[in-house]
């Protein structure tokens, strides 16, 4: 009984104390290999070593030994006997990598925490179960529950911190790009905001017209620069298109700086609004493609922030800056911002995904990829690119990724029925987004405030830094609430103050009230219209249709944005304090609509996301190759792989040929290379496949 106490705790010490169930020192970089594309020539089926306690478990149970370095030693076998050489860390990151779309959306972080929390449970609870299986065999015992959950909530711990390493780990190319995308947002944002102030300033005398017909255009451009957006990624490459878009941007804030009359004005508003709704479509898509899963949707929160900055900071500006001298300082940030941009964009990288769609082979995406994840080997390299081949081969819509594009995706969509109804959602919450009124308050905030409040521009400068207080607040409270009731406060909360609003302007209570409810309008607006509808796109459709159904809700929010922006001041003109009433029945119709048809996105539940994990992984089975020895390689190395096989075939011919009498004991030279010996992946590479 003493022997087996004490085998008993060297055991769990093993498992639970210096020596975990996987050693992240021994690690430069967790990673795994494809299943599809395995490291090994034709390899031949490989049995695993299975103890008894083993062979008694059901398939895709894994052998977690301790204090064998399980990670670094561990492979998986597929139905046909070839070996994948995965591991519970490398799953973990395929799990993330294909089912976390490529593109950067604003509040996907719960989503991605989801998927890694269940992985993390699953190869907990497998650990946990063949610990206890090791313990019984030797000590005739099972693991208390104690020690079971401790043991348990230990690996889960530990592979949950391995997972979202990579949402810690930035390098210097990927700063470089979100800065340059960034700006580019915060660009969208200040052009929004930035005609608001000096409506009264700029070639005084225009009608209301032509100033309505200046801040519409925007939005007109808006549409047709995502949809070139669409295309140009595609064909120019994510770094072409963003040169694109760098240089619309300066373009149109030279000719709005240096306008000399209206005309010029519109001109350079519509160069802007083409430059903006590029960027909309090109942005998220960029940092999607080059961010590690897990970073996606902090990403995708940043670009809201510089977006929401962006309309704050023109209307700080606005104070020194609009007025009849000074309002081409205001307008000249655009060409300052775009020259800062073009200076980065010698360092800015391509997407590594992009070139790998178009050659497998690319050499380039293999130094992106190995500068933008800090890699250090070829294999790390190689089993990085697998990353992003499984993943975009999972997400295409067409099963060849290589030529999928955003109409073939969307034709796909309209072919299916039900992915048919839930673009319908998308693209009604996208009306309701821009209809319900709010870049009527972006757009016109200062002239509606004019009568009502001594200082127009402070009132809209409190809107813009509202704005960016209730952009955060959303992003707390989309963690733990549904997105249907996040959309029906907000469009409720939003109803109601567009009443107060009306109630306010017919006199029945203060002036300064209106300030109030405007204020109220716009805080409702960003806890669910603002940015649900861009997040329900990433939750709603499978990863493959994301970028083409943001694509399609891009289009058509840009052109409810240009109704609004062109009709408001004449509801203005005309209804006077009743000017918001059509907005009341937006928002009134909006929420019956989601009563009535939408659907709950906010996620499968953990246990549900758990099932389909195992259900995608139970082709796999894992085990240890039995052996005790500490290697400092990375998961899976290729050569220390070959090389172990090529060992194996030098034995077994040795063995042939001293049964044969043929055996070489050393008395002569060897000349003839070991027979049936096949090339190996890393000799392939250098060689070029001549093994010479």
């Amino acid at each position: 009984m003493a022997a087996n106490e004490d085998e008993r705790r060297r055991l769990l010490e093993q498992g639970n104390g210096s020596s975990p169930w996987y050693n992240t020192a021994t690690m430069p970089t967790p990673h795994y290999h494809h299943p599809f594309t395995q490291p090994l020539q034709n390899p031949a089926p490989q049995e695993p070593q299975m103890s008894e306690a083993h062979k008694s478990q059901p398939a895709g149970m894994a052998s977690m030994v301790p204090g064998q370095q399980m990670l670094t030693k561990s492979y998986s076998v597929h139905a046909d006997g070839a070996p994948g050489y995965l591991t519970p860390l490398q799953l973990g990151r395929h799990e993330l990598y294909e089912r976390v779309p490529f593109t950067a959306v604003f509040g996907m972080q719960q989503k991605e925490r989801n998927i890694t929390e269940a992985f993390a449970s699953y190869a907990a609870d497998l650990d946990t179960l063949e610990q206890d299986q090791i313990v019984y065999s030797r000590t005739n015992q099972h693991l208390s529950e104690l020690e079971r959950d401790s043991r348990r909530s230990r690996a889960s711990l530990l592979l949950m911190d391995e997972l979202e390493m990579d949402a810690v780990l930035v390098t210097t190319p990927l700063i470089i790009a979100i800065f340059v995308a960034g700006l580019c947002q915060f660009l969208v944002g200040y052009n929004t905001g930035v005609m608001n102030a000096p409506s009264s300033v700029v070639f005084s005398g225009h009608s209301t017209l032509e100033w309505s017909w200046a801040v519409s255009v925007f939005a007109v451009g808006g549409p047709l620069g995502a949809i070139a957006a669409g295309t140009l990624v595609d064909t120019r490459g994510r770094r072409g298109a963003m040169a694109i878009c760098i240089y619309t941007f300066l373009i149109g804030g030279v000719i709005q700086t240096t306008a000399k009359n209206m005309m010029f004005i519109t001109m350079s508003r519509f160069v802007i609004g083409f430059a903006s709704g590029f960027s909309s479509v090109l942005v998220p898509i960029y940092l999607g493609e080059l961010a590690p899963p897990t970073l996606r949707g902090t990403l995708g929160t940043l670009t809201q922030f510089c977006l929401v900055t962006g309309i704050f900071v023109s209307d700080l500006l606005a104070f020194p800056f609009a007025t009849e001298k000074g309002w081409r300082i205001l307008f000249s940030v655009t060409v300052v911002a775009s020259v800062v941009q073009i200076l980065c964009f010698p360092f800015l990288i391509e997407s590594p995904r992009w070139l790998l769609g178009r050659d497998r082979a690319s050499r380039r995406a293999r130094h992106i990829i190995k500068k933008l994840r800090g890699l250090r080997y070829d294999h790390e390299i190689e089993i990085e690119v697998n990353h992003f081949v499984s993943a975009s081969h999972k997400q295409a819509c067409d099963n060849n990724e290589e030529h999928t594009s955003s109409k073939v995706a969307f034709f796909a969509m309209l072919m299916d029925k039900q992915i048919r109804n839930l673009l319908v959602c998308s693209l009604a919450l996208q009306m309701a987004q821009q209809l319900c009124g709010i870049n009527a308050v972006f757009y016109y905030s200062t002239m509606f405030f004019e009568g009502l409040i001594d200082s127009p521009l402070l009132g809209t400068t409190i809107v813009g830094g509202v704005n960016v207080a209730a952009t955060y607040i959303a992003l707390l409270l989309m963690e733990n609430t549904n997105r249907r009731t996040l959309i029906l406060w907000s469009a409720g909360g939003m109803f109601l103050s567009s009443i107060m609003l009306v109630v306010c302007l017919l006199g029945y209570f203060s002036k300064m009230a209106s300030l109030f409810f405007v204020i109220s309008f716009v805080s409702f607006f960003e806890i669910g219209l603002g940015p649900i509808p861009w997040l329900i796109v990433a939750e709603m459709f499978e990863a493959k249709y994301v970028a083409t159904a943001m694509s399609a809700s891009c289009q058509l929010n840009w052109v409810c944005s240009f109704i609004v922006g062109l009709v408001f001041p004449y509801l203005q003109s005309s209804l006077g304090a009743f000017s918001f009433v059509p907005f009341a029945v937006v928002l009134l119709f909006t929420i019956i609509f989601v009563i009535v048809w939408l659907p709950e996105t906010k996620g499968v539940t953990p246990e549900e996301l758990r099932d389909d994990i195992v259900r995608s992984l139970s082709h796999l089975l894992l085990c240890d190759d039995g052996s005790n020895e500490n290697h400092s390689s990375s998961v899976g190395n290729p050569i220390d792989i070959e090389w172990r096989r090529a060992m194996d075939d030098l034995k077994q011919q040795e063995e042939e040929d001293m049964k044969r009498g043929t055996y070489n004991y050393g008395f002569e030279p060897i000349t003839t290379s070991i027979v049936g010996a096949p090339e190996s992946d890393w000799q392939t590479t250098i060689t070029g496949g001549t093994g010479t």
